[in-house]
């Protein structure tokens, strides 16, 4: 599976991967030493919180290599004239103007324009053209948009 991310984000998960690689699995370590201390493991709180922390930690890890494995980077999009990820676009809805940018799944953040290319309006949008219009399905019924400029 292709993981669609810009650079930024892409230097941001390396810099977590590091830091959880390094401070994080050390602090973890710490903290079970010092459980261990406090004897009996199989009632021990302090042990069994710093282990799910370990499990957690290590989950994380293993998420971002697949991640970082499978990484395409998102290209700025200027001066294309069809939509693809990494392109900005203003559509109107029901008259309403509204600006997205097309981005992979682990940058989305819809509250804030950016919409993943795996998002039925993300999909949508893909390969279409200024002027073009596009129905979306959505839980509300259908909902039609018109793109008036790609950035």
């Amino acid at each position: 599976m292709d993981y669609y991310l810009t650079q930024e984000r892409l230097d941001e998960l390396k810099a977590e991967l590091n830091r959880l690689k390094t401070e994080k699995r050390l602090e973890i370590a710490n903290k079970l030493k010092r459980a261990k201390e406090f004897g009996d493991l199989s009632e021990n709180a302090e042990y069994l919180g710093a282990r799910e922390e370990q499990a957690n930690a290590e989950r994380r890890v293993s998420d971002l290599e697949e991640i970082l494995r499978n990484a395409v980077i998102i290209k700025k999009s200027s001066g294309n004239d069809t939509i693809d990820i990494g392109s900005a676009v203003e559509v109107r809805r029901n008259g309403e103007p509204l600006k997205f940018k097309i981005v992979g799944s682990e940058e989305a953040k819809p509250e804030e324009g950016f919409i993943s290319n795996e998002s039925p309006l993300g999909r949508e949008l893909i390969g279409h053209k200024v002027g073009d219009s596009i129905t979306v399905d959505a839980p509300s019924g259908n909902v039609e948009y018109k793109i008036y400029k790609i950035m």
